[in-house]
């Protein structure tokens, strides 16, 4: 019963940790969609 709690208790603390780094307006998530839109407008404005 201990380990299963104990378990339990990691796999929570994971999730929320994931979930702090990956959301929010400084995540990753959000990062990639800045770098993304960056690329995106670098090669919108090559000249072919």
């Amino acid at each position: 019963m201990r380990s299963l709690l104990m378990t339990l208790l990691l796999i929570i603390v994971t999730v929320i940790l994931y979930k702090g780094v990956t959301g929010g307006e400084q995540g990753t998530n959000a990062q990639l969609e800045q770098s993304g839109r960056h690329m995106s407008d670098g090669i919108r404005r090559m000249s072919p």
